[in-house]
């Protein structure tokens, strides 16, 4: 991403998951040219570790202080997101 004239180039920004099996866990996404996180975000693994699971949806919901929240939309059974 490049910067306009005087502003440095944001690459990521700070989200915070609400709801589903991420509740409460900040990750830094890829920004939008807006700044943002994207519009859309599927999550597998809200731990980082282990089996293939199910997939989560999360949509971008809001600023709040210092980053972005994605709000839980609803989980994919498993395979449907492949």
């Amino acid at each position: 991403m490049t910067a306009d004239a005087g502003q440095p180039a944001t690459t990521e920004v700070t989200v915070r998951f609400v709801g589903g099996p991420a509740h409460d866990l900040e990750r830094a996404l890829p920004a939008e040219p807006d700044g943002g996180p994207p519009a859309r975000w599927v999550l597998r693994h809200p731990d980082g570790q282990g089996p293939v699971g199910a997939d989560h949806l999360y949509e971008r919901a809001g600023a709040y202080r210092g980053g972005w929240t994605m709000r839980f939309v609803h989980t994919y059974p498993i395979g449907m997101t492949e």
